[in-house]
């Protein structure tokens, strides 16, 4: 497992406290599983994706990744509608493991609320949270 100092957190990203990541360009939010989460998990053989069109408010469970150690839920950072889902996890879910944050993103989500990603952390929350 990786040292908090080694993981691959871009400063261009939201954190959640159960460590996905949200990246907002205009309404559009994309979503993942950060290095953290992925690091802690081990290989990941499955990915739970929900379908174009379903809403959630923020803080719903929307997922979950199963890797060879556990399985963990996904949560939403914001609320909205998902307008893709990311299909290449359903062959190859270890593109999690290999690049969480471009190949291995998860959703796609058209914000109800805007402001809600400011209300997640930047990079140095985040980390604060997980030396906490």
């Amino acid at each position: 497992m990786k040292e908090i100092d080694d993981l691959n957190l871009p400063e261009d990203v939201k954190y959640t406290k159960d460590h996905e990541w949200a990246n907002a360009e205009g309404d559009t939010v994309t979503i993942g599983i950060n290095d953290y989460a992925q690091d802690q998990l081990g290989e990941i053989v499955f990915v739970e994706l929900p379908e174009v069109g379903d809403t959630f408010s923020a803080e719903d469970e929307f997922g979950s990744v199963e890797s060879v150690k556990a399985v963990s839920e996904l949560y939403m950072p914001i609320s909205g509608e998902i307008v893709a889902v990311n299909e290449n996890l359903e062959d190859a879910p270890e593109l999690v493991n290999e690049d969480c944050y471009q190949g291995g993103w998860i959703i796609k989500v058209k914000s109800s609320d805007n402001s809600e990603i400011n209300e997640l952390m930047d990079k140095a929350a985040y980390l604060e949270m997980l030396k906490g």
